[in-house]
């Protein structure tokens, strides 16, 4: 019984003592916590305290910061500038070779040992044979260019023509023309016509009769070829018309119908003249006189406006052709539509036409559908 009553009280005593420390470490416990809790302001505080010393330090070094960031982009695009001009500087400078005179194939072997690429240009030559040779170049011999650069050679495409054409039964204008056309812009034509001789052909005025050096003759040097042109059937003869009494429009016809020169000349009309009419004429012996003879021809001109019409004589000095060529003189009045006074054939020289037509209208001379002149009737 003692035994078991003792026991017990050991172990009522072991509990006292665990009671007893259990509340001794909660006190400890509570009594830090108290003691945390009090503190934590000042932790705080000194967070706070320790993050301001950071920013003011970012703060104080932001200067340092930019001017190492500056620094270092200028270090960068100095890097990048010597880099540039490095590559840029590029191949070396190379002489140009004079190639003008040589064949294409001996310029492109030269060009190529200097580095240097052709630009090539066709153009026809005056020279025979020179096919194929270099005529110029660009930039000009002895000029100093890097290398693989261009360099701009003309080459010869031959002459234009190797033979003469046959021109016979051609009109002259049209060769002379076809000639000048073919050969522009070159200083040595390698086909040059000589003043052509003219003989009276049934063939019509201008055409070509013979040809020397003949149709077909190789040419290797500039050669001069000679013509013989028709001057149209001017043996014939004809009658010279009586003009006397013939108005403005009647002389007009009497141009356009006979194959005659009428050299007009006028004065303002006087008494027993009827103004606006021939009133003399040259006369001559024979019945018949030669083609294209020149006539003298007088003409009443009135004082003063007939119908609002001024009369007068359009008078022009022309070259003298070896035949006629057509011709016309057009009216433009200041009011109104253009129309043809009259169209006719004149070898040129010096060339007379009466006209009446209102103030202010536009008189144009046409030869052979080219204007040689333009007068306004005042």
């Amino acid at each position: 019984m003692d035994d078991t009553q003792n026991t017990t009280e050991n172990k009522n005593d072991n509990i006292e003592n665990i009671k007893e420390r259990a509340k001794e470490i909660g006190k400890k416990a509570a009594d830090k916590m108290v003691t945390e809790v009090k503190e934590l302001p000042n932790r705080i505080k000194n967070i706070d305290i320790k993050v301001e010393d950071s920013y003011q330090n970012v703060k104080t070094n932001v200067p340092v910061m930019l001017f190492t960031c500056f620094v270092a982009l200028v270090i960068m695009a100095l890097s990048a500038t010597a880099i540039f001009f490095t590559v840029l500087k590029g191949p070396e400078k190379v002489l140009v070779p004079d190639v003008i005179g040589k064949n294409l194939e001996d310029a492109l072997l030269e060009l190529q040992v200097k580095e240097l690429y052709p630009k090539i240009n066709l153009r026809y030559s005056d020279t025979p044979g020179d096919e194929g040779k270099i005529l110029d170049q660009s930039p000009q011999a002895g000029s100093i260019t890097k290398g693989y650069s261009r360099v701009s050679l003309v080459v010869s495409r031959g002459v234009i023509v190797d033979k003469v054409d046959d021109y016979i039964g051609q009109k002259l204008d049209e060769v002379q023309l076809k000639i000048q056309t073919l050969f522009a812009g070159q200083t040595k034509p390698l086909i040059i016509l000589a003043t052509p001789e003219y003989i009276p052909d049934t063939a019509d005025a201008g055409t070509i009769l013979e040809q020397d050096p003949p149709a077909g003759t190789g040419i290797s040097e500039p050669v001069t070829v000679h013509l013989v042109v028709s001057r149209g059937p001017n043996f014939e003869s004809t009658r010279p018309p009586r003009l006397i009494g013939q108005t403005v429009n009647d002389l007009l016809q009497s141009i356009t119908r006979h194959k005659i020169i009428f050299d007009i000349t006028g004065h303002k009309a006087e008494d027993g003249e009827i103004p606006g009419t021939v009133v003399s004429q040259e006369e001559f012996a024979d019945e018949f006189i030669p083609n294209y003879t020149r006539m003298k021809v007088e003409m009443a001109l009135p004082k003063n406006a007939i119908d609002e019409n001024i009369f007068g004589i359009y008078s022009q000095t022309l070259q003298v052709y070896p035949y006629p060529v057509p011709m016309r003189l057009e009216a433009t009045p200041s009011e109104g539509d253009a129309y043809t006074i009259i169209s006719f054939n004149h070898p040129g020289g010096e060339l007379t036409i009466p006209y009446a037509v209102p103030k202010g209208t536009t008189l144009t001379l046409y030869v052979v559908d080219k204007v040689v002149s333009r007068k306004v009737v005042n």
